[in-house]
């Protein structure tokens, strides 16, 4: 167990006129946040949530954006072997690092991020060029979760714009290119082994999106 650090007088709240109550109980709410696990904190903050006015989820997720920020989440993760694959690309299968990428991409967009996610995304799909796999394997189902991530990045990015959080226009209209690009070479690319697209949701979200 994480133990608390007490100041002041021997109850272990603050001495003086200082909001000595106020204290005491964000010591120990900060008590049970370190020593909590993840499934209660996820199911209270959910509970929270879902009970409290929507100025309270505006809060949240603004304290989140700022955190992923200072972490410097929004800056693009090396892609690179997030896919193998055999000789000539064949047989191409995720790996573990996929999974820590998308980790990060679903947290920047569930955060309001979606513009930034968008650029991570748009180096996920350009890595599938040149490679093939099998129908009905983890590939295919990888590859259908992140078209659903597309979209719904696309979504955050639209309400991103749309709350005037966007600072420069100029690099939202280049992140969306990039990722129209990406997707229209996957297109392309899987038409020469007449593979399956495997971004068509992707591709309709963005067909008609401009910014």
């Amino acid at each position: 167990m994480v133990a608390p650090e007490l100041y002041g007088g021997p109850s272990g709240t603050t001495t003086g006129a200082s909001r000595p109550v106020l204290g005491h109980v964000n010591l120990m709410v900060d008590t049970f946040i370190a020593n909590a696990n993840l499934e209660d904190l996820r199911a209270i903050v959910r509970g929270m949530l879902a009970t409290s006015p929507p100025s309270v989820a505006a809060a949240f997720t603004a304290a989140a954006r700022q955190r992923l920020i200072r972490v410097k989440a929004t800056d693009i993760p090396d892609t690179t072997g997030i896919f193998a694959a055999g000789a000539n690309g064949s047989s191409a299968v995720p790996t573990e690092k996929l999974d820590g990428v998308l980790v990060r991409i679903r947290t920047l967009y569930g955060s309001g991020m979606g513009i930034a996610s968008l650029k991570i995304l748009a180096r996920v799909v350009g890595a599938t060029v040149g490679l093939r796999w099998e129908e009905d394997g983890a590939m295919e189902d990888a590859l259908a979760a992140i078209d659903a991530d597309i979209s719904q990045a696309i979504q955050s990015a639209k309400e991103e714009i749309d709350g005037n959080r966007v600072a420069d226009f100029h690099e939202a209209r280049e992140v969306v290119n990039a990722m129209r690009s990406a997707v229209n070479d996957s297109q392309v690319d899987v038409k020469k082994w007449n593979g399956e697209f495997p971004f068509e949701r992707a591709a309709a979200s963005l067909e008609y999106w401009r910014v």
